[in-house]
């Protein structure tokens, strides 16, 4: 499966990627990383492991990259821009994101903002979500979900580092599934 990663921090979930495909546990090939931010460390990281990096920051031109790869399935890791419409139409079912919640529960949030509003609502359990990316932000057919505890202690940057190791997998099984 030929993979196309978009990212706008720091790529953590890139090198789960090519970690994953290095072990065969998946059966992939990243064509291509993008972000819309030129000073994107995960642009840096895909460098250092000899991937094609883009900056781009038009959906026009990211289109037209991810067609003259060949990309069969689009991940989000990170991905700080909600995308046109048109784009997810273009793209439809060949677009897979990961949200760090289980959703519908904290839809819309991003990044801290969710473990935080997480924390607030004193729920006792979160995890995350892979799904397929729709015009309705976060409400896409659901892929895979991942649980975890909500502990007593928990901070926002401890229950995000519990629910990245649950994304890991969540996302490797969401790409194994799909091939």
């Amino acid at each position: 499966m030929r993979l196309a990663i978009l990212g706008s921090t720091r790529g953590t979930h890139l090198l789960t990627f090519i970690e994953a495909i290095a072990a065969k546990k998946i059966s992939a090939t990243i064509e291509l990383v993008m972000s819309n931010k030129a000073d994107a460390l995960i642009l840096e990281r895909a460098r250092e492991h000899g991937l094609r990096a883009h900056f781009e920051n038009t959906e026009q031109k990211i289109s037209e990259k991810l067609h003259a790869y060949n990309i069969e399935l689009i991940i989000l890791v990170g991905y700080m821009k909600i995308l046109s419409g048109d784009f997810i139409k273009e793209w439809e079912n060949k677009i897979i994101n990961v949200h760090p919640s289980l959703l519908p529960a904290f839809a819309g949030k991003m990044s801290q903002d969710v473990h935080r509003a997480v924390l607030e609502s004193k729920v006792k359990e979160t995890g995350c979500t892979v799904h397929f990316v729709t015009e309705e932000v976060d409400a896409g057919p659901i892929l895979i979900q991942k649980k975890c505890l909500v502990l007593p202690d928990d901070t926002v940057d401890t229950l995000k580092s519990r629910v990245q190791q649950l994304e890991k997998e969540a996302l490797v099984e969401s790409v194994r599934g799909l091939q």
